[in-house]
């Protein structure tokens, strides 16, 4: 019986080294007489093998054989009479078909023939994609100056393959393709994924998320075929497959937003991420990622920065203070001892507003703005922006935390999107959609995958929606906003610079939020470790807009 390492059974290199261990006490009993004999015959009885010739032979055969189940062509080619074909060969199948493990196992009825020994074999291959594979073949070896040589044919390795011949493996190509809101294959390769060509299983992404799905079930998605080595053209057909077709997996992306995205990081030297969504039912547009592999626009986890000021600023419009009033924005603050300063110790003059302050991104007014709040305020401001909860995107997410503050430093810190305060670019884009609709949607990129939509907890009250939508204007129109300043469509944002890391001074990212008030469409532009958010994302996020329009 041939086992794979199967539960329950030997593995196949102890089967191997039984096997070798046999033949080895044989050798070592043909040189000894008399009860060495007797002990031969017992040997060769148990194995129905009474021809010492046969056994020889079989002993070298399991050379051979060994070799080839260790995948050393080389060395088993050297067991035969056509080292170089055999090796070619031999090199060609494995290569070919790639299996997780081979075994080659001599059978039963061996003959011995006018000094030739005909000696039947199996093969008993496990191959990723395409399952077990066995068959039945037959070597003829020889004899020759007192040593047994394999007799190397190309039907000896496949018996029904021929001269030229060899065997691949050859996918069903029924999987189905990733799609954008149109229906055609998505464009976006840190979305999409990957698929392992061996297996034909997807290793990353969507391709991951939705192998099942887009492979069209489970089971061998690969056929083993003989192929003409010249021209690598299938000949036959020696296992089969399934027809079952994958289903397609459709997103919710605007290939010319995406497109859009992709073309604004195209010149960018830092790890990027944009990403957009439609702010009446939360779609996502665009997820671009430079580079590629981790999805940072939707999974990433950063310091959001100042862009989270429009959260504390909503948290201090519900309580009570109003974009017109004033607000201080000295060089420094103080918070327990601890400094907190404005980027470049930047300060506003004596009668600047709070409109002023958040379209300036004044540090030192929200840090002090910050010691009025509730050490829960800023917790349950974020709820209404969907924060705290668990989106069901039809993707892997980060969906953002903003944790309860606990000392006067940790609620300073949270108020400029510093201390435990994290969020994903998809996060700080569904902020900016949740300003420009008045209420939370969740975003959305697998449409018929999701089977429920979070619900924010708590509301947007409209007139605080109303409010951050003049200050992200303002932040445009006056503020650290300014690279958007001459372009269509009314653009509304907040620009952030994200301290992290221990050196000093320390290493910042840059964000850029906003929406479109001339048409549905939010959005984040991410850079880590890029510096400033209005020097550096801000140009980043001009380009985005200007290549929609």
């Amino acid at each position: 019986m041939t086992y794979l390492n199967f539960p329950g059974g030997p593995g196949l290199h102890d089967q191997r080294r039984s096997r070798r261990r046999l033949y080895g006490s044989v050798a070592a009993l043909l040189v000894l007489g008399g009860g060495g004999w007797a002990g031969y015959h017992f040997l060769l009885a148990d194995r129905g093998a009474q021809d010492p010739q046969v056994v020889a032979a079989t002993a070298r055969f399991e050379r051979f054989a060994g070799a080839w189940e260790d995948g050393e062509a080389r060395k088993a080619a050297a067991y035969t009479d056509s080292p170089d074909a055999a090796r070619s060969l031999l090199t060609s199948v494995m290569t070919n078909l790639a299996p997780s493990a081979t075994e080659v196992t001599p059978g039963d009825g061996a003959k011995e023939r006018d000094g030739e020994v005909r000696l039947p074999f199996t093969v008993a291959m496990q191959i990723p994609g395409a399952g077990p594979f066995r068959w039945d073949a037959q070597a003829r070896l020889r004899e020759t100056s007192g040593r047994w040589t394999v007799e190397f044919t190309t039907p000896m390795v496949h018996p029904r393959m021929k001269a030229g011949q060899t065997l691949a493996l050859k996918s069903r190509n029924t999987r189905a393709k990733v799609l954008d809101k149109d229906g055609d294959p998505l464009e976006a390769a840190s979305l999409v994924g990957s698929v392992d060509e061996v297996t034909g299983k997807g290793t990353s992404g969507l391709e991951a998320r939705y192998d099942a799905r887009l492979s069209g079930g489970k089971g061998p998605k690969k056929s083993v075929v003989v192929v003409d080595r010249a021209s690598g053209q299938p000949v036959k057909t020696l296992t089969a497959v399934k027809a079952a077709k994958g289903r397609p997996v459709r997103t919710t992306i605007d290939p010319r937003v995406q497109r859009a995205a992709a073309e604004a990081l195209s010149g960018v030297t830092k790890k990027a991420a944009i990403v957009a969504v439609d702010p009446r039912n939360g779609h996502v547009l665009a997820a671009a990622n430079k580079p590629g592999g981790l999805n940072r626009a939707l999974a990433g986890r950063y310091p959001p920065g100042s862009t989270f000021k429009v959260v504390t600023a909503a948290a201090l419009l519900k309580g009570g203070l109003a974009p017109a009033d004033p607000a201080a924005c000295p060089k420094y603050a103080r918070v327990d001892g601890q400094r907190f300063e404005n980027q470049d110790l930047f300060t506003l003059p004596d009668d600047a507003t709070f409109q002023d302050a958040f379209a300036r991104s004044c540090n030192t007014f929200f840090v002090d703005a910050a010691g009025k709040l509730s050490d829960t305020a800023l917790r349950d401001t974020a709820r209404a922006f969907g924060i705290g909860g668990s989106w069901d995107v039809g993707i892997t997410t980060y969906d953002g935390i903003v944790p309860a503050a606990t000392s006067g430093n940790d609620k300073a810190a949270a108020a400029i999107g510093q201390a435990r305060v994290q969020a994903s670019p998809l996060v700080m884009a569904s902020i900016a959609a949740t300003v420009k609709q008045g209420s939370f949607e969740q975003p959305v990129l697998v449409p018929d995958a999701v089977k429920k939509k979070y619900r924010a907890p708590e509301k947007l009250d409209a007139e605080v929606a109303d409010d951050l939508r003049k200050m992200m204007r303002a932040t445009v129109t006056s503020g650290s906003g300014h690279a958007l300043k001459d372009l269509p469509g009314a653009p509304h944002a907040k620009t952030g610079t994200a301290e992290f890391g221990t050196e000093n001074p320390p290493h910042t990212h840059a964000w850029m939020i906003g929406y479109q008030g001339g048409s549905d469409l939010a959005w984040a532009v991410f850079l880590e470790d890029g510096g400033s958010g209005g020097s550096d994302a801000g140009p980043v996020a001009a380009r985005f807009l200007k290549n929609i329009a």
